[in-house]
């Protein structure tokens, strides 16, 4: 027997499940959330619903689906009144589970783009955050200039009536702000990106430029972009998750599960205002860089190098990789002895105790996260985790013989075969074009990193060029574990 999750159901759950401990009908929309998906709901989300139960009623959220497909989880929220419950599990399996309140309106931009506007430039609302994936800002990794390809963003470019872009929504919202004098919102990037803040202002000028360079300007000086260093495994929902938490008597058609740990290092930059973040969790500091540069080149760049080793291997889950003592080498001795010599030092961590950490939390079985689910869109992911480190240890003279052996195992996952000759469905939104490249390496040997809006200009230089070769052909001959065992 289980219980629709809605507001009327709150007090008759299951004592199992937490409920908010506030009243929601007097929380207020502070916040605007572009970008509704597992892991906001599972991390920025549940901090907000945190400060709501210390009692700050003015920073609930107004989630925004941006995409046609997001629909669906429009429809779903409204059913549900905006709740909708966060299990998190233990690396040993033990489960907690919350009903998450922090939602109290949702739209859908592409139902209705003008009510989105509104919304945003409403002087209530006060931060405008972001999860838009690596690859929805529209900025080049290796020139660092805006250089949009996303349908939406190319047709409210081109002058289109009502925007249909993140960039358009947020733009058109800072117009009528600046035209009524209203004090101008934060944009708070929580997307894995070195330098989020600084990617996201580089994106929002640069859009407002084509429009109005004095837009541009105004933009420049009067809104924060604070950069921020986000942190928990969250993998997509699935019926498995959804029946766990039936299991608990709640019917909710949008469950997410995530681990139990959870990280939010934040900038103090802010335009408007900004609830007490620091008083659930959240590290508030002067600057996020270093555990910026420490979580994307060794959690996020590690999700990388297992991913195409272990799906090369036969593996799908990313707890079955990280328990094979094989690639735990691998990994370790790509965090030791190449990522972590590329960082800065980080206050208050020891970084050979976080990289343990991250093996005990990538080998949870409880997560059940899979290798694809790393991989998805590896061209934007690749030049934001992994590059970094390679153009940091070439330009020191160090040796990159792991990160050459991942960016080969890259090009021999996007052959489309596993080592045992299975088909893999790779998803990637330059896969018609990348695979151009993948085709040329057959007959010219390091053809793959000539590929630009990836590499840049590292396709030049030959020590990277050795390498990737070498190890390319290491994998084309031995397979995925005899190559990772040369180098673990």
């Amino acid at each position: 027997m289980t219980t629709h999750l809605d507001a009327r159901a709150l007090d008759s759950l299951d004592p199992r499940v937490a409920v908010p401990g506030y009243d929601r009908d007097q929380v207020a929309p502070g916040i605007v959330h572009l970008g509704v998906g597992a892991f906001h709901r599972s991390h920025q989300a549940m901090y907000v619903d945190r400060l709501l139960h210390e009692g700050d009623s003015g920073w609930g959220i107004c989630g925004v689906g941006v995409l046609p497909s997001d629909r669906t989880i429009a429809d779903v929220l409204h059913e549900q009144d905006g709740l909708y419950t966060l299990l998190t599990v233990d690396p040993d399996g033990r489960a907690e589970a919350r009903v998450i309140g922090s939602h109290v309106a949702h739209l859908h931009a592409p139902s209705d783009p003008q009510a989105v506007v509104d919304r945003l430039a409403d002087p209530a609302t006060r931060i405008v955050s972001l999860t838009i994936t690596e690859g929805g800002y529209g900025v080049n990794d290796a020139t660092g200039e805006f250089e949009p390809c996303d349908p939406a963003t190319l047709a409210d470019l081109a002058g289109s009536s009502l925007p249909s872009s993140v960039l358009g929504l947020v733009v058109a919202a800072l117009e009528v702000r600046r035209a009524a004098r209203t004090v101008p919102f934060t944009v708070m990037s929580c997307d894995n990106i070195q330098g989020n803040g600084h990617v996201a202002r580089t994106a929002v000028t640069a859009f407002a430029r084509t429009r109005d360079a004095d837009l541009a300007d105004w933009i420049g000086q009067h809104v924060a972009f604070p950069s921020s260093m986000v942190d928990r495994i969250t993998p997509a929902t699935t019926a498995e998750v959804v029946a766990a938490v039936a299991a608990l008597g709640v019917d909710d058609r949008w469950p997410v599960r995530s681990e139990s740990f959870t990280q939010w290092v934040l900038e103090d930059r802010f335009s408007a205002g900004r609830p007490a973040f620091e008083t659930v969790g959240v590290q508030v500091v002067d600057d996020v860089t270093p555990y910026e540069l420490m979580k994307l080149r060794l959690l996020n760049a590690s999700h990388q190098a297992m991913g195409y080793l272990g799906i090369l291997a036969g593996e799908t889950y990313v707890h079955d990789v990280c328990r094979d003592p094989l690639f735990v080498r691998f990994l370790l001795g790509y965090m030791h002895h190449e990522a972590i010599p590329t960082l800065r030092p980080v206050p208050g961590i020891d970084l050979s105790e976080y990289c343990d950490q991250l093996i005990a939390r990538f080998s949870s079985e409880a997560i059940r996260d899979t290798l694809g689910r790393q991989v998805i869109d590896a061209s934007d992911r690749i030049p934001k985790f992994l590059l970094p480190v390679v153009r940091a240890r070439l330009a020191a003279g160090r040796e990159i013989t792991r990160c050459a052996l991942v960016l080969a195992a890259w090009c021999r996952y996007l052959e489309g075969t596993t080592d045992a000759g299975l088909t893999i469905a790779a998803e990637d939104k330059r896969l018609g074009e990348i695979r151009a490249f993948v085709e040329a390496e057959k007959s010219s040997p390091g053809a793959f990193l000539t590929y630009e809006p990836v590499f840049g200009d590292l396709g030049s230089n030959a020590v990277l060029r050795d390498a990737f070769v070498a190890a390319r052909t290491s994998l084309a001959h031995d397979g995925a574990r005899a190559a990772t065992a040369a180098l673990a």
